[in-house]
């Protein structure tokens, strides 16, 4: 059972769209290939932690079926979107305009609004609108000359899965760049970057692949490589890194033009024996046993719903209200042990494959019970004051 293979606290953790568990076997991986050359040789442990870097960028590859060498880490996906914006011809020049969704995560709008020229425009995507709707995207690049469209894979705040291939399709209709955001689906939604032919994309591993912070990354389709002229570089970014002349720089041929300067490597380190547990496990399988989980959400608890419920688009997590009785269901689950927490459309839930059975069972028993309680004692309360 994948239970056994994670560390997992006492009570029940459903908080997976923000934190994935450990698996059990990082510790000891992280220590083999982080600690010990550093510890037990009389050497610099650089040869061996590159090694790691780069174990992390090939795992990236064969979760996303695309190739190691157009992947870069990068430190989060706002330090990795800025380099992005910052290295495009198209996304430099005067008054160009990015499609994004008001409900993106406000940290790409930060990002897009101080890396894109003063004269370019961001249209945004009303959040009234049904971003699982291709129509919708359609309507906006088609009334809008819009030079990148930026993706988000699912909505954290609205559990909303967009329909990648139905918009990228789109956006090379109308002559648009595509730039896929990734963080809350890589590990519970299959993205096959093959298939698919975005222009870029951007990933962390802090959620569904458990890999812990810090552990970002860029990818860049070959046809794009050679476009981009990082700004924000360093000598990890040239092509000899090692060359050590001052007066000569040539970007890397690979994504790794993107890296910049000495690079962290402890989080990718760490991040690729997930990574590498979840491509050999099958993406597939994990949206399977999620997928059977949020059915019983969904059948339960259907009147408080507030995210999707058809597989096609839902994310990975569940977002329930509860009107009024919304604060004491909270405190009930938190009394209870249960993992969860709080946006402002509901409390946002979310089963991974290490979550089993009894973890459903307890959330919808609490759930129900502080309910049902809540309700009669509304009741009684009613009949006294007549």
């Amino acid at each position: 059972m994948n239970k056994n293979d994670f560390v997992i606290p006492q009570g029940s953790y459903l908080l997976n769209h923000s934190v994935g568990r450990p698996l059990k076997s990082a510790e000891q991986h992280f220590h083999q290939q982080f600690f010990a050359a550093w510890q037990n040789e009389n050497k610099e442990p650089w040869q061996q932690w590159l090694q790691g870097v780069e174990a992390f960028t090939s795992s990236l590859a064969k979760l996303f079926n695309s190739h190691s060498e157009l992947f870069c880490p990068q430190v989060n996906l706002s330090s990795g979107l800025t380099k992005l914006l910052m290295s495009h011809p198209r996304l430099q020049q005067e008054n160009c305009k990015v499609l994004m969704a008001e409900s993106d995560f406000p940290s790409m709008g930060f990002a897009m609004q101080k890396a894109l020229p003063e004269s370019a425009e961001i249209v945004f995507i009303g959040k009234h609108e049904d971003l699982t709707d291709a129509q919708v995207w359609q309507s906006y690049l088609a009334k809008n000359d819009i030079d990148l469209v930026f993706i988000s894979h699912v909505y954290s705040n609205t559990g909303q899965q967009a329909p990648i291939h139905e918009i990228i399709n789109i956006a090379k209709q109308h002559n648009a760049l595509s730039l896929l955001d990734v963080a809350q689906s890589a590990g519970i939604l299959e993205v096959d970057l093959t298939k698919l032919d975005a222009d870029f994309m951007l990933g962390s591993s802090v959620k569904w692949l458990c890999g812990g912070p810090g552990a970002a990354y860029l990818w860049v389709n070959r046809k794009q490589l050679s476009l981009c002229q990082p700004q924000d570089v360093g000598w990890f970014s040239h092509q000899n890194p090692f060359e050590f002349d001052i007066k000569h720089f040539a970007y890397h041929q690979t994504a790794l033009r993107f890296w910049g300067g000495t690079p962290s490597v402890a989080p990718y380190i760490l991040a690729s024996h997930s990574i590498n547990y979840f491509a050999d496990l099958g993406i597939e399988k994990v949206r399977a046993h999620n997928l059977a989980m949020l059915a019983q959400f969904h059948d339960q608890l259907a009147d408080y719903m507030r995210s999707p419920i058809q597989d096609d688009k839902c994310s990975g997590t569940a977002i329930m209200h509860f009107g009024e009785q919304q604060a004491a269901v909270k405190a009930a689950l938190i009394a209870a042990n249960i993992a969860v927490d709080e946006r402002h459309l509901g409390l946002r839930v979310s089963a991974h494959i290490y979550n089993d059975q009894q973890d459903i069972d307890t959330f919808i028993t609490t759930v129900k019970r502080d309910l049902i309680t809540k309700r009669l004692i509304k009741c009684y309360c009613e009949l006294v004051l007549r």
